[in-house]
């Protein structure tokens, strides 16, 4: 009997063949072919899209799992396979994704799970169905799930180390070892420097006029002012100073002269650690145990501590509020958001930084009713005062002075609320409702204007209040669409907004909120201005530093090194002629060039 090779090589007799074809048909393949397109597109969709909104950041993480389950319902409705080419199929691409679930590193059963594994499980699915579809055997279908498994599969070699600012995720080999792994094996090994080595007077002086206490500055505003520092950084760049491997975290530092205090992650303990600034070696460390992880910013602290006199404020990120000695980090009295708000850690953590208003710190919990904001004495951390808030926020409360009156502002998904710091009564509340995360500070401009920023593609809005202190009003003068910051705070200089509008910076104008130039893809980095020297210093989402002219007539971009590796979100701080510097796997010190015959203050 004559016989003809199938595709597997085996030999079918020609009459088997035949009864094969007859009750197989060629699939229908162009509806995955647009499919597979269609992922493509929406995955590339926001680096189409120079102003990206929040609907097409949302389309590019669910678009691609959203056409790889409709290739699986093509498959089971319309494709023209038969029956039990159909259940086969099906079961076979469920069992695989099922094992391979199984078999994932843990970073990758969240998130990664539905941006990776099954789009590109189906897209594999897809693909042999475009190749195969034609061939009219029942083997066609064992090949297409085998495709589906191995398209699984690849991501059991992956660890999810979270997302960059355009919602990609970041991945590394499974088995090589994290910057956190790495830090945890060799902190035995690293050098510490004793308090010793330095005065007790200095220490002294230092804690007690610290020139950065707190996030973005003693005022909140991201500035730096005191040394001149020189735009030629071909003739006299930056020099590295030193660099050490720290914890991932996406907090900022505190500095009070020769003591640099940051918060991080080691292990399964959220830490508080002291540095030296003129080493980078530690001082002291403080830690709990306790690990916040989100599949989007990976684990660690997110808000910065808060120095005020001898003490040292922190907020880890799954709630606990500490009071810290911040000479030797002995803990003075600790509290928990979680028992106090009665609510557990939003998605991205509790973020927001401390505020030390006279003899209270004051933190945020966006808890329900009048648990939303929380001061607390400074010495006994027993709750002085509550007050509602927004339920959700990444945003943290600072002090700000409006016709001549002393307010705490906090903003929040609600809009932004005006509060007495005495008693914590609600002086105005402006409502400017925003459903995703706001994380950008609100900023006084004058003498009683507030600049309000949204979350992604919401815009910015400024207000000008009038009235009373128990009787404010609000106009607003506009909003603009031409600042639409993420979770990149923007600085004010000169009468013009300088900031992040999506991926890129720009300058708006203060006065009517239209822009005046976009240019410089940077990613989701931070910014600080230089008031004194007209500049302004980004430190790039890819570690990247850069030097841009704070000139409203164009985007001049002066010079960029290459400061720190991996993704950076993390607030840079600029005290006299040093810059700190941190993202999640390691910090340094940069001494930046000053123009001559300037004094430096440090």
């Amino acid at each position: 009997m004559n016989s003809q090779v199938s595709v597997t090589g085996s030999p079918v007799p020609d009459d088997a063949t035949a009864e094969q074809s007859r009750q197989l048909r060629r699939l229908r393949i162009y509806p995955v072919a647009i499919l597979l397109l269609a992922m493509v597109v929406t995955w590339l969709l926001p680096s189409l899209v120079d102003d990206a909104s929040r609907m097409i950041w949302m389309s590019s993480a669910f678009g691609p799992l959203i056409c790889g389950l409709l290739i699986l319902i093509w498959w089971v409705v319309i494709s023209r396979a038969s029956i039990r080419e159909r259940v086969i199929g099906l079961a076979g691409v469920v069992s695989a994704l099922g094992v391979t679930y199984l078999s994932l590193h843990q970073s990758m059963t969240d998130v990664a799970l539905i941006l990776l594994t099954i789009p590109v499980g189906l897209a594999s699915f897809g693909v042999g169905a475009i190749l195969l579809g034609r061939t009219r055997t029942i083997n066609r279908t064992f090949a297409m799930v085998l495709m589906a498994a191995t398209g699984f599969g690849s991501s059991v070699l992956l660890r999810a180390e979270g997302m960059w600012g355009d919602f990609a995720m970041e991945y590394s080999w499974r088995w090589t070892l994290s910057a956190e792994e790495r830090l945890l094996a060799e902190h035995d090994r690293r050098s510490s420097v004793d308090l010793t080595e330095f005065t007790e007077s200095n220490i002294e002086t230092w804690l007690g006029d610290p020139e950065w206490p707190s996030f973005r500055g003693a005022d909140g505003s991201g500035q730096h002012s005191g040394a001149m520092i020189s735009a030629d950084w071909s003739q006299s760049p930056p020099q590295e100073l030193w660099k050490v491997t720290v914890g991932p975290g996406w907090s900022s530092f505190a500095v009070a002269g020769q003591l640099l205090f940051t918060q991080e992650q080691r292990g399964p303990n959220e830490a508080v650690v002291c540095y030296a600034a003129n080493s980078g070696r530690e001082i002291w460390l403080q830690d709990i145990e306790s690990r916040f992880f989100d599949p989007l910013g990976g684990p660690g602290p997110r808000a910065t501590p808060t120095l005020s006199g001898s003490q040292l404020f922190v907020q880890g990120a799954k709630g606990q509020v500490m009071c810290l000695g911040a000479r030797l980090g002995e803990i003075h009295w600790k509290k928990d958001l979680r028992e106090l708000a009665d609510r557990e850690p939003p998605n991205w953590g509790f973020s927001s930084s401390p505020l030390a208003v006279d003899s209270v710190v004051i933190v945020y919990a966006g808890g329900e009713a009048d648990k939303g904001l929380y001061a607390l004495d400074i010495d006994s951390g027993d709750v002085r005062w509550t007050a509602p808030a927004g339920n959700h926020s990444y945003c943290s409360p600072q002090l700000c002075r409006l016709n001549d009156v002393d307010y705490i502002t906090m903003l929040t998904n609600h809009g932004v609320n005006l509060y007495d710091p005495a008693s914590g009564t609600v002086q105005f509340e402006y409502d400017w409702p925003h459903e995703g995360y706001r994380a950008v500070q609100a900023h006084v401009v004058g003498d009683s204007s507030l600049l309000l920023p949204t979350g992604i593609g919401g815009g910015t809005r400024r207000i000008e209040l009038s009235g009373t202190r128990d009787a404010l009003e609000a106009r607003e003068l506009w909003t603009s669409r031409w600042l639409k910051p993420d979770f990149n705070n923007f600085v004010i200089h000169n009468g013009m907004i300088y900031g992040f509008d999506g991926a890129i910076l720009t300058c708006v104008d203060l006065k009517a909120g239209e822009r005046q130039w976009k240019g410089g893809r940077y990613g989701k980095g931070q910014l600080l201005l230089l008031k004194d020297s007209d500049l302004l210093l980004v430190l790039g989402e890819k570690g990247e530093l850069i030097l841009v002219k704070a000139d409203p007539t164009e985007h001049q971009e002066l010079a960029r090194i290459q400061a720190l590796n991996g993704k950076t979100w993390n607030h840079p701080v600029v005290v006299g002629d040093r810059l700190y510097v941190r993202n999640f796997q390691e910090a340094g010190c940069w001494q930046l060039p000053v123009v001559a015959n300037v004094a430096v203050v440090k």
